[in-house]
């Protein structure tokens, strides 16, 4: 558990996404509001290192903002096979020596 304790992971919360032409954000000032296309209410998306791990609910008391995890993602199947090669030009993930208990 000590090597863990150095890890840095970058947590990110992505409560909605929004599309605009490059123009119009080139006008933005300061204060400008963007809409989303979701509502305080919609699932949220939890992402460690750009990439999804969770899905959660916003969570306000008082002057807190917090998220609550409802659901936590995992890899896809194809991931955890042994020797399975990931993208254009991957390396395998195992070599195929160890024994899966």
């Amino acid at each position: 558990m000590a090597v863990l304790e150095d890890l840095k992971v970058d947590l990110s919360v992505v409560l909605g996404r929004s599309h605009m032409p490059l123009h119009m954000l080139l006008r933005m000032g300061r204060g400008a509001v963007i809409e989303l296309e979701s509502t305080e209410t919609d699932m949220v998306e939890i992402l460690a290192n750009d990439h999804p791990i969770a899905r959660g609910q916003i969570v306000v008391t008082g002057n807190r903002i917090s998220v609550e995890i409802t659901e936590l993602i995992r890899k896809a199947e194809v991931v955890r096979v042994p020797g399975v090669t990931i993208g254009d030009g991957a390396v395998p993930i195992l070599d195929g020596t160890v024994d899966l208990i």
